[in-house]
C-alpha cells in the first residue's frame, strides 16, 4: 500500500504541479484548496504526512497545524510566502516538523517529503548520544533522563522540564534539545544539529536549527536574549551550558 499525502494548497496550479510530482514518485496523493476541507479530509482519512500551505482561505494552515497537533505527531511540512523570523517561529511552535518558503523547486519537496517520512518511522531516542565522543562529559542519570544543570530531558516518554515546569517542544526542537543534553557544554555546528533532524541526508537548511534554537530559548530560558543555558558560539555552532554562563 502506498503513503498517502494530503496537500492543501489553495494555488491550484502549484497544487497540481505538487501531485504530479508526488505520484511519479510513487505517493498517493489527494489535493484540496482550503483550510475547512484539508481539516476534514485529514480528520477523515488520516494522511502519512500533510503538505501544509499557510495561507489558505476559510481556515488558515496555522490553525489547522494547532488542532491536528493536539490529536497525534501527523508528519506536517508548511509551505509558505512568509520568511520573518518570527513567522516561521510560529508555524514550528504549532508543531509543523519542516517549512519551505515559496517559490520552492518541486524536487527538493519531494525530498524533504522523503526525509520527514523516514524520521516519522524512527522512535526518537536520545539521538545522538551514540554520535557523541566518548571524551565529551556525559549528563548526568542514564540515556532515557538526561539532566544539565535546572533542565531535564526525559527521551523515553519525550518530556522537558525546567526545574519542575514541563515544557512542551515540537518534534524537532526535541530531537534537538536531547542531542544536546546527551553531551553538555560540547559545541555543535549547525550541520551536526541538522544530522539530528534529517536522518539521512540534508534536506532541511540549516535556516531550520536557528528558528528552532531561537524557539528552544524561549521556552527554557529566563531571558531568551540574554541565553544563559543555550549558547551561540560565534562562528560555530551552539552548546547548552551546564551551568550558568553569559552568552
Amino acid at each position: 500500500m502506498s503513503t498517502y499525502v494530503l496537500v492543501a494548497e489553495d494555488d491550484r496550479k502549484q497544487a497540481e504541479l505538487i501531485r504530479r510530482y508526488l505520484e511519479h514518485d510513487g505517493y498517493t496523493v489527494t489535493v484540496v484548496h482550503d483550510g475547512v476541507t484539508a481539516l476534514g479530509e485529514a480528520t477523515r482519512r488520516p494522511p502519512d504526512l500533510l503538505v501544509l500551505d499557510w495561507m489558505l482561505p476559510a481556515l488558515d494552515g496555522l490553525e489547522i497545524c494547532r488542532r491536528l497537533r493536539g490529536a497525534g505527531e501527523l508528519p506536517i511540512l508548511m509551505l509558505t510566502a512568509r520568511s520573518t523570523e518570527d513567522d516561521l517561529l510560529r508555524g514550528l511552535d504549532l508543531g509543523a516538523d519542516d517549512y519551505m518558503t515559496k517559490p520552492f523547486r518541486p524536487r527538493e519537496l519531494v525530498a524533504r517529503i522523503r526525509t520527514l517520512l523516514r524520521r516519522s518511522h524512527h522512535t526518537v531516542r536520545p539521538a545522538s548520544v551514540a554520535a557523541v565522543s566518548p571524551a565529551a562529559p556525559a549528563a548526568s542519570g542514564n540515556r532515557a533522563v538526561l539532566t544539565v544543570g535546572r533542565l531535564t530531558v526525559n527521551a523515553a516518554r519525550h518530556q522537558v522540564f525546567v526545574h519542575d515546569r514541563p515544557v512542551n517542544c515540537t518534534p524537532g526542537e526535541f530531537r534537538i534539545l536531547s542531542t544536546m543534553a546527551a553531551s553538555p557544554d560540547r559545541v555543535f555546528t549547525r550541520s551536526q544539529l541538522l544530522d539530528c533532524l534529517t536522518d539521512h541526508g540534508r534536506t532541511v537548511s540549516e535556516r531550520t536549527v536557528d528558528v528552532h534554537i531561537l524557539n528552544l530559548r524561549k521556552k527554557i530560558e529566563t531571558a531568551p536574549r540574554r541565553p544563559q543555558h543555550l549558547l551561540t558560539v560565534h562562528g560555530i555552532g551552539y552548546k547548552l551550558a551546564s551551568g550558568d554562563h553569559g552568552a
